[in-house]
């Protein structure tokens, strides 16, 4: 995966998005996703975690519970998260900025019962 352009000339990044633990029931019980992301956000800085999280919820996300992803605009506790392969803890959580080819998996590790 590589960086490309849009329509608009626009460089998007293209990255692989997996859900994990019940997640995908909020993405249309769709596991896997292919996504292209502009690289810049709109205020002209790197595309990080943070946009990836914010456009999951406003262009991905199909089910109107995005309180069970997100609360106050962040990441909801409990949630997992691995940037090809590594805790994001380690790679600067949502101000990790995303690189063409990134594989971010988003785990829940809440369990109802």
């Amino acid at each position: 995966m590589a960086t490309a352009a849009d329509s608009n000339g626009a460089k998007q990044l293209a990255i692989a998005v997996e859900f994990s633990g019940g997640l995908e029931m909020l993405f249309s019980d769709q596991r896997h996703h292919s996504l292209a992301l502009p690289s810049e956000d709109k205020d002209g800085r790197a595309s990080n975690i943070a946009f990836l999280i914010d456009h999951l919820c406003q262009h991905v996300m199909k089910d109107t519970r995005q309180e069970l992803f997100v609360v106050d605009g962040h990441l909801r506790p409990g949630i997992l998260v691995l940037i090809n392969d590594t805790d994001w803890e380690l790679e600067g959580e949502e101000a990790y900025e995303l690189r063409p080819g990134d594989n971010i998996l988003f785990v829940s590790t809440l369990h109802g019962g």
